[in-house]
């Protein structure tokens, strides 16, 4: 039977792989299948993330990208009749298990959305809220993290000189990369991006790809992405999705230019989706 969604607190202990040999897999999934009550959106997916990559999820709407997504940080526990069965697991901990907990894998997996998010707060709170929640910091130190985030999301110069302004007087693409700060900022090491560029104009959505391909550095970032171009230039992993089921990953440059599925090359060449 599938596993319906439930939340349960026990210790989160993932331990990060040596860094000495690359690509290490950090999220491995196998045999995975995921339901909406009787609808199947997700039909026995098995894939590998690589360790510090960009891997961008392709498909046409509805083909289980986002679905997967909600599975990894687990998001899908508040919707009664989502269900799932299978293995879903980041550094050899079992994110679907009934004894993971929830709150710090979380910490562990940062979610940025399709349209920017911001608290109703203050620049700077935004980017505080988290860490002051779940981490001891002096008002120093936790300055400092403030600040340390927002430069990795290559914000701070834009607001440093009002950072006790309400975080909705930003652009779009301000308060994107906000949120870009707001969830590394408690120290993730897999970053989900859900879209993040689909409501911004050309001049943000350029800034984020290359906030993108700058942390991947640190993160191991997945996206979720309608844009072809965007896909090739940001990633360095595709995964090819289509009504529910992969049908292709890989490098993305072999996805691209050489793919081992005849739907591959028609999605990518824009015969349909």
């Amino acid at each position: 039977m599938p596993q319906s969604a439930s939340v349960t607190n026990a210790p989160f202990h993932g331990e990060s792989p040596s860094s000495e040999s690359a690509p290490e897999v950090c999220v491995k999934i196998a045999n995975f299948n995921a339901w909406y009550d009787s609808f199947q959106a997700i039909h026995d997916l098995s894939l590998d993330i690589l360790r510090n990559q960009v891997t961008a999820f392709i498909g046409p709407s509805g083909c289980g990208k986002s679905t997967l997504l909600r599975w990894v940080n687990r998001m899908n526990d508040i919707v009664p009749t989502a269900q799932c069965t299978g293995s879903l697991r980041i550094n050899d901990v079992e994110v679907l298990s009934p004894s993971t907990d929830v709150v710090h894998l979380r910490r562990q997996v940062g979610m940025v959305f399709q349209k920017p998010n911001p608290f109703p707060k203050s620049i700077y709170e935004n980017v505080a809220f988290a860490p002051r929640l779940h981490l001891k910091l002096r008002r120093g130190e936790l300055d400092e993290l403030v600040e340390w985030a927002l430069r990795k999301a290559a914000v701070w110069d834009e607001v440093k000189d009002r950072l006790n302004a309400p975080a909705f007087g930003l652009s779009g693409g301000q308060q994107q990369r906000l949120c870009i700060a707001r969830a590394i900022a408690i120290g993730p090491e897999l970053l989900l991006m859900d879209e993040p560029c689909s409501a911004l104009d050309p001049a943000s959505t350029l800034a984020i790809e290359d906030l993108i391909y700058e942390l991947r550095e640190q993160y191991t970032i997945v996206m979720v992405t309608h844009n072809m171009q965007q896909a090739s230039r940001c990633s360095d992993q595709t995964a090819f999705f289509f009504e529910g089921r992969l049908i292709e990953s890989g490098a993305t440059d072999d996805v691209f230019t050489k793919p081992q599925q005849k739907r591959t090359d028609d999605y990518v060449r824009g015969r349909f989706g």
